[in-house]
């Protein structure tokens, strides 16, 4: 798959341009079932007129540059891991948008000639409430009069789960509540933290339960703290884990700040400082707590466990 990187105005040719493209583009935050249903579709029309398929992104999140959010914003899938899912998907290439204060000033008419007609795109696909140009001003109408013809243009419908639309802000806020199962049944996969494996006190090494301590990468989007049965790739291969999100409330001052992210892992004890690693989040099985002591505190580890692994087994 070709990763081509444009921005506007100093960045908006390049020596891999080919198509013609049948072009799906949105922000695709989460790359979700309702974005799949949209690159499913520029997909088939790819098929259909001899095309390549082609999805437009942009980077990063057009809140940032508009001062639309006063805190930071968090990526469900930050830009590498939304490579590897598109890459997964299928596509050919992939345009990302470089979104600056001068891209969020074209005009509608501006941005199809800039982003559409020059990357010898044949055919636009995009979910109903996708808009475009300053403002906002353009929407999935306005492409159609603005292709004059020269472009074909579908838009796709809602998509819902239990009648209420498949969101990215649905989503954030299922992943606030720590809701793994239904953040689970809008992604179409389990969410996934990518990160690195890196020291941390041993506390749970000296209780009997290596953990590998996890620094997720910036602007990923941590769940809600509590405890986790998750799957975590380490070298290639995956294990069975139970892991806690939080501030180890047992061992810690209560004025401690800084959030751990820990997996025990199934059977596993190696040496893995320093390893990449991915974390698939399957159920949320209990809040974090505080205990009254350390022999307490192992055995709702051992309940844990057995709760995560039966869970993970059963699926």
């Amino acid at each position: 798959m070709k990763v081509i990187q444009l921005m506007y105005p100093h960045q908006i040719s390049h020596p891999h341009i080919e198509g013609p493209y049948s072009l799906a583009t949105g922000f695709f935050d989460g790359v979700h079932r309702g974005h799949q249903a949209v690159i499913e579709l520029a997909k088939k029309q790819a098929q259909e007129q001899n095309l390549k398929t082609a999805v437009m992104t942009f980077d990063p999140h057009p809140s940032i540059v508009l001062g639309q959010r006063k805190e930071q914003v968090f990526y469900i899938t930050p830009l590498k891991q939304k490579l590897d899912i598109l890459e997964g998907m299928g596509v050919d290439t992939v345009f990302v948008v470089r979104f600056t204060s001068d891209f969020a000033n074209l005009s509608p008419s501006e941005f199809v000639d800039v982003f559409i007609r020059n990357l010898n795109v044949k055919h636009v696909t995009a979910g109903f409430d996708f808009t475009f140009g300053a403002f906002g001003k353009g929407t999935m109408e306005d492409m159609k009069t603005l292709s004059n013809k020269e472009f074909d243009v579908t838009v796709t419908d809602k998509q819902v789960q239990e009648d209420e639309k498949i969101s990215s802000t649905r989503i954030r806020k299922l992943l606030q509540a720590g809701d793994m199962e239904n953040v689970h049944e809008l992604l179409g996969r389990p969410f996934q933290i990518p990160g690195i494996v890196v020291h941390g006190d041993k506390r749970g090494r000296q209780i009997g339960f290596p953990t590998a301590n996890i620094q997720a990468h910036e602007g990923t989007f941590v769940p809600a703290n509590g405890v986790y049965a998750v799957r975590i790739q380490v070298q290639n291969e995956w294990f069975d884990g139970v892991c806690n999100i939080g501030y180890k409330p047992t061992f810690k001052n209560p004025d401690e700040k800084n959030l751990t992210i820990e997996v025990h892992m199934m059977d596993f004890d190696k040496n893995i400082y320093a390893e990449e690693v991915n974390v698939d989040w399957y159920k949320h099985l209990r809040s974090e707590q505080k205990f009254d002591g350390i022999d307490t505190l192992k055995a709702q580890i051992e309940i844990d466990k057995e709760n995560a692994l039966k869970y993970l087994r059963e699926r």
